[in-house]
């Protein structure tokens, strides 16, 4: 008989929250497995990927650099897939946010001036806003689907970026280089660590993680939120506005990624490039369900996925493995989490489908 799955009438709150660390002890068998098949140590891989990274303080701060990005991101997706909002496309945002905050950052290229910081990291703000805007606008106006166009618009962004850098912003003297000049001392994020690459941005995401719990839990706009992801029909009769919902869904997503897009272009870069994100964008994905769509998870689980960046890069230099497995394990984690996920809600049944929710 074939198997089916049976609603449950109340999923265990419990492994809501524990379904994260199944999931990150599942995919750990599963790298175990994958690394025996490579024939590489299971033990030195693990070894390479997890602890090798933060053994000495400036492996912690590369991992606070790495971390920062996709904890913003992270915390503002979880917000909009918290209302329903799909927004699949943070790297585009990042990359808008991060090119006009690099644009401005070379309007005042050889100035000084505590104003020329800030004002680059609300040109970031406010052109990751935009882009996401154009996705608001498309589906409130003409009901096109956000995941499709956030998507596609991501895209879009990197090929204007790749423009940019070949045209208009191009370095004068750089000998030809797709690249952009590299910015000024005063254009460039204070170090928070001597000797290190850490940065101011990594206390910005700090901040954004108490705001985003602030928001949910304290505001109306939090509590509009929830209602319109968890029970639109609820939300309605409430007389709660579902374009507005997305509008600022959208907009603060996007000015959150195109936050983190600058605090990139500003801190470990340097400058603009054709490309400023290795994926933080897709990435921060899986930080926002990892993180159970909250803010204070987002956080933790921004730093387990750059320690995955981090752990990627030490064992393609120590064990010789490709850069791929990064992506593997992020991939596993999330595919063990989302079937954590179905399991919590459904249970196995062997027999007829069943036609109505579990009773007891």
């Amino acid at each position: 008989m074939l198997p089916s799955l049976v609603k449950r009438q109340s999923p265990s709150k419990v492994m809501v929250y524990f379904s994260p660390v199944l999931a990150l002890l599942l995919s750990l068998l599963a790298g175990v497995v994958l690394f025996v098949i490579m024939g590489v140590s299971p033990l030195a891989a693990l070894h390479a990927f997890f602890v090798e990274p933060i053994s000495t303080s400036y492996g912690i701060s590369e991992l606070g650099v790495k971390a920062t990005p996709l904890i913003l991101i992270g915390v503002a997706l979880a917000l909009g897939f918290k209302a329903g909002v799909w927004n699949i496309g943070a790297e585009g945002q990042l990359t808008i946010g991060g090119l006009c905050g690099g644009a401005v950052a070379l309007y005042f290229y050889g100035q000084e001036g505590f104003h020329i910081i800030p004002l680059m990291l609300l040109a970031g703000i406010l052109g990751g806003a935009f882009w996401a805007s154009i996705v608001a606008f498309l589906r409130v106006r003409f009901n096109a689907n956000e995941i499709l166009t956030s998507l596609m618009l991501s895209y879009v962004a990197i090929l204007f970026l790749n423009l940019m850098v070949h045209g208009p912003l191009k370095d004068p003297e750089g000998f030809n280089f797709p690249e952009s000049r590299l910015f000024s001392d005063s254009a460039l994020l204070p170090i928070l660590l001597e000797g290190t690459r850490l940065h101011i941005g990594t206390l910005l995401a700090l901040a954004v993680v108490a705001m985003g719990w602030a928001l949910m839990s304290r505001t109306l706009l939090g509590y509009q939120i929830k209602v319109a992801g968890s029970a639109p029909a609820a939300s309605e009769h409430a007389g709660f506005s579902k374009s507005s919902i997305i509008w600022k869904t959208l907009a603060m997503g996007g000015g959150v990624a195109g936050l983190a897009g600058i605090l990139e272009v500003a801190g470990p870069i340097g400058q603009l490039q054709p490309s400023i994100s290795p994926g933080y964008g897709f990435t921060a994905i899986i930080v926002a369900y990892v993180g159970r769509l909250h803010p204070v998870g987002a956080l933790l689980a921004g730093i387990l996925l750059a320690l995955t960046y981090l752990g990627g890069e030490t064992a393609q230099i120590q064990l010789n493995l490709p850069v791929a497995v990064t992506g593997v394990f992020q991939g596993l984690l999330l595919f063990f989490l989302l079937a954590s996920d179905v399991l919590i809600h459904y249970r196995i049944q062997f027999g007829e489908p069943a036609l109505a929710v579990e009773k007891s």
